[in-house]
């Protein structure tokens, strides 16, 4: 971290330190216009930044059960390329036990998840991912998740096409 100290700055009781005073407001302009350049600059192409007051959430589509939200950083998950998505479940939400046709990369951004594998869910069998932790489920693994009172927000990654196939009944969004 860049760290500028600059001694107490007075205004001047006498014309010969009036100088001084005018070195440290250049040099204070000269930082602001240097961190306003920073902040401002172009991007090159096929860089993403996304703000998190930018995020769009919408309902999640199918086969997601009703209830939660997701937000699409980066790439489609319906094509054969890198994508990002977030996904916020509310609490005591569920998703039973499904499969995924690649790869499934998680971080635990906000809340608490349980994940377990099996054929069925099993709330009493699952491993407890907080705020900061990161997993992959491998392909075609059978896996399932629930959150209790907090809920969460994860943020997957992985390559297309991605999907959700469901090893137990579940009600998805009509």
């Amino acid at each position: 971290m860049l760290k500028i100290s600059f001694p107490s700055l007075s205004f001047p009781r006498k014309r010969e330190s009036s100088g001084r005073v005018i070195l440290y407001l250049i040099v204070l302009t000269v930082i602001n216009s240097a961190c306003f350049k920073i902040n401002s600059q172009e991007l090159p192409k096929g860089a993403i930044q996304v703000l998190p007051e930018n995020i769009k959430w919408v309902d999640a589509p199918p086969p997601l059960p009703q209830g939660s939200k997701i937000a699409v950083l980066e790439g489609n998950p319906k094509e054969e390329n890198f994508f990002t998505i977030r996904v916020m479940l509310p609490a005591y939400y569920k998703i039973p036990a499904h499969w995924h046709p690649k790869d499934e990369r998680v971080t635990v951004l906000e809340g608490v998840v349980y994940v377990g594998f099996g054929d069925k869910t099993d709330t009493t069998n699952a491993s407890k991912f907080t705020e900061g932790c990161f997993y992959v489920n491998p392909k075609e693994s059978n896996h399932y998740l629930f959150t209790q009172a907090e809920g969460c927000v994860l943020q997957i990654s992985g390559i297309g096409p991605w999907g959700i196939t469901y090893v137990e009944d579940v009600k998805v969004n009509e």
